[in-house]
Parts: C-alpha cells; sequence; structure tokens
C-alpha cells in the first residue's frame, strides 16, 4: 500500500501495530500529542523520528511517497 502523507502512514502504522497513540509515542521516544499531531496533519515527525519510522513502514509494508 503505497501513502502520500505522514499522517495516513502513521495511523496506518499504528492500527497494524494495534496500538493505542499513547504506546506509539513511548515506543518512538516522543509525547502523545506529538502522534497526535501528526496524525491529524498539524505537524509532520522530525528527520531522526522519519528514520525510526522508516525501518517500521517497511516491516509492516507501508510505502509513503
Amino acid at each position: 500500500m503505497i501513502i502520500d502523507n505522514y499522517s495516513k502512514a502513521i495511523k496506518e502504522l499504528r492500527t497494524k501495530m494495534m496500538l493505542s497513540q499513547k504506546e506509539m509515542a513511548q515506543l518512538l521516544g516522543v509525547s502523545f500529542a506529538s502522534i497526535n499531531r501528526w496524525e491529524n496533519g498539524v505537524h509532520e515527525p522530525t528527520i531522526k523520528i522519519k528514520r525510526k519510522l522508516r525501518s517500521l513502514f517497511n516491516e509492516y509494508g507501508i510505502k509513503i511517497n
């Protein structure tokens, strides 16, 4: 599945991993508010977090443009 932006991709990843926003935040070492803002398209993750997300996206078969 190819996803055009991080908000959809992060939500898809979280759903596939069966994690809450709080659990995803703990996994990535960020706040719950950050996950919420990313999923709602208010902000995008930092480059450091994007690197972590890319490996998870690859592992779960999520392709992002």
